[in-house]
């Protein structure tokens, strides 16, 4: 048996659901990146992008074109979110990267660009039923998670935001579709999500309390 047979393999079955290898190591590897990124630590983005690898593999098997493309556009935005997140380390003092709430102009692109997003990706689930089974709130998880990696990439708390607004559909959504296993990861995220929320804003109060004010704009602007 080849690792890529064993990794889509079937590891048990939850409440009626047949769960595999992949589907559970991609998702704990996302748990691990999530954590990473609430430490600030550089290593999120390599995290993120195995995540992705290993969560295609789980995708594939199961014949799900729609959830494919989604985890390498998801790949994507992590290889940009990672380089972005090296031009800025070395302006942090502590070797982790700098923290700030956006600005108006930031928020207000991240909520029209998320809100345009989701209707365009779920227009296009619906006319390509095969992309999705339920486009709509999987439209909103979809570009919500984007949006989420992208304010990740630009070192902004309203990503923890982001990410809170997912899994207040992404939890119920998981457990009435059937899909036990998901939907704990969801609940998992949850906690990591208002655990990371109220670290990042520590740090930008501390920021704002003990960094020179040229120092901190400088840092602030390693993440362009």
């Amino acid at each position: 048996m080849s690792s890529l047979d064993w990794l889509n393999g079937q590891a048990f079955t939850a409440f009626g659901q047949h769960v595999i290898y992949s589907d559970i190591i991609g998702n704990t590897i996302g748990l691990a990146a999530l954590a990473l990124g609430w430490r600030r630590s550089i290593l999120t983005w390599p995290v993120q992008v195995l995540s992705g690898v290993v969560l295609i593999g789980a995708y594939a098997s199961a014949q799900l074109a729609g959830g494919v493309g989604k985890q390498l556009l998801v790949v994507f935005v992590a290889l940009w979110g990672w380089s972005q997140w090296r031009r800025g380390k070395q302006q942090a003092r502590d070797g982790s990267i700098a923290v700030r709430f956006a600005g108006g102009r930031e928020r207000g692109m991240l909520v029209a660009g998320t809100a345009l997003g989701t209707l365009a990706v779920g227009g296009l689930f619906t006319l390509v039923p095969s992309l999705s089974w339920n486009p709509w709130p999987d439209a909103y998880i979809f570009v919500g998670t984007l949006a989420a990696m992208t304010a990740q990439a630009r070192g902004l708390v309203e990503f923890w935001f982001a990410w809170l607004l997912v899994d207040i559909v992404g939890v119920p959504l998981a457990f009435s579709s059937g899909l036990a296993f998901s939907g704990l990861v969801y609940v998992v995220y949850l906690v990591l999500v208002l655990w990371g929320l109220r670290s990042w804003w520590l740090r930008t109060r501390q920021n704002t309390a003990g960094t020179p004010a040229g120092r901190e704009t400088a840092a602030e602007g390693a993440l362009p």
